[in-house]
């Protein structure tokens, strides 16, 4: 509102400018018909450059002038503003000559279109009655600030969970000194809330680093192979306490431009959901194949043998802190931030990421990022790696 009522400050000035010249040259000239006055001379000019949508009403409400964007919102149609709201202050403003502001909300024009928000200023302009209205859309602020909102409340709630913990185990195993065995068993619930408060912060400094839209700092060639067993390498310890079998398969030799500590997280996310929704004794692929027409990306799966994602949760998915089931994650130790990661690490290289999925079936998820050098060159070939032997 602040920068609206700046730019509207400075825009009613200019007009006023205009008007006050326009009259002193009206009143050297041939008469004209003043009960309908024209826009004042370069009003329209001033207007026309101005980002916000624009409207000039004359004494009768109708419009003078309306900018592009004021009719793309459907706030004028044709000779009227459509807007009641705004149509009110004006009537007020015309009234008494005192420069009203206010938020309103319009409803779409269109079909599905949802409702926008519009920080409005509304100013007299000449002394025909005419009114100056200028309304700047709000709608994407508003939205960025409840997902701000949203994201400092989950983040509170997330490190709220284990830091109670971490307290209550504190003074439970002050009251146990002379129990050995429950200072022990309490000592170990410790670390793993430790753990987990260590596993989320690093999550958020990692999202912090790349949701930001930055142009990675020193991109490069990435070999989708190292990188690939370099993900596999990190989660090999809790892949083998559930005795899931980590297999790197499809072609070798592909190559992305990009970052590779970058490309490394965002498979370890993948791979550590695969294994922390697969049951024993199942298996993870990734897997890595030239795609599209003439080669020009390269697509990384990591496919499981899980429970699977139900279809009305898989849009969601990748949303910050969304858990499909939230006391299985925060059984499993997730942050509920390794997708919301993926996400941005695919945004960043100019790439996207998708999921298939069935319940009982287990997910594929697909990483496509743009090849090295615009194509994809592959050798074929299978590579699997033993759990025992990558430790």
């Amino acid at each position: 509102m602040a920068s609206l009522a700046a730019l509207a400050g400075f825009v009613v000035g200019a007009l006023a400018v205009m008007v006050v010249r326009q009259s002193v040259g009206r009143a050297v000239a041939a008469p004209t018909n003043e009960n309908e006055p024209a826009l004042p001379q370069g009003v329209a000019s001033v207007l026309a450059v101005l980002p916000s949508s624009a409207v000039v009403l004359d004494k009768e409400d109708r419009v003078l002038r309306a900018s592009s964007a004021a009719r793309a919102f459907g706030l004028v149609r044709g000779e009227h503003l459509m807007a009641a709201e705004l149509l009110a202050l004006a009537r007020q403003v015309r009234r008494d000559g005192e420069i009203r502001e206010s938020e309103i909300e319009v409803a779409g024009h269109k079909f599905g279109q949802e409702s926008t928000s519009f920080a409005v200023r509304v100013a007299p302009l000449g002394s025909h009655g005419q009114v100056l209205v200028l309304a700047e859309d709000q709608t994407e602020h508003r939205r960025v600030e409840a997902v701000r909102r949203d994201f400092v409340a989950n983040v509170s709630h997330e490190l709220k969970t284990p830091v109670g913990a971490l307290s209550l185990l504190a003074e439970t195993i002050q009251d146990a000194a002379d129990d050995p065995e429950a200072v022990t068993r309490f000592a170990g619930r410790m670390q793993h809330e430790a753990a987990r408060l260590t596993y989320l912060v690093q999550d958020l400094i990692t999202l912090s680093r790349i949701q930001g839209a930055e142009p990675i700092p020193t991109p490069g060639p990435v070999p989708i192979d190292e990188a690939v067993h370099e993900a596999i390498d990190r989660c090999n310890t809790t892949a083998a306490a559930k005795d899931i079998t980590l297999v790197a398969g499809g072609a070798e030799g592909l190559r992305i431009w990009g970052d590779d500590e970058l490309l490394v997280t965002a498979l370890r996310n993948l791979i550590d959901n695969a294994v922390a929704y697969s049951p024993e004794h199942t298996r993870v692929v990734v897997s890595a194949r030239a795609a599209g027409a003439h080669n020009e990306s390269v697509e990384i799966s990591v496919s499981d043998q899980g429970i699977g994602i139900p279809e009305s949760a898989q849009e969601r998915i990748f949303e910050r802190f969304f858990r499909v089931d939230a006391a299985r994650s925060r059984a499993t130790g997730g942050t509920g931030l390794g997708l919301a990661i993926v996400k941005h690490v695919a945004v960043a290289h100019n790439g996207a990421v998708t999921v298939w999925s069935k319940e009982g079936s287990g997910s594929t998820f697909t990483l496509r990022l743009p090849a090295f050098g615009g194509t994809a060159v592959a050798v074929p070939g299978t590579t699997t790696i033993p759990l025992e032997a990558a430790q």
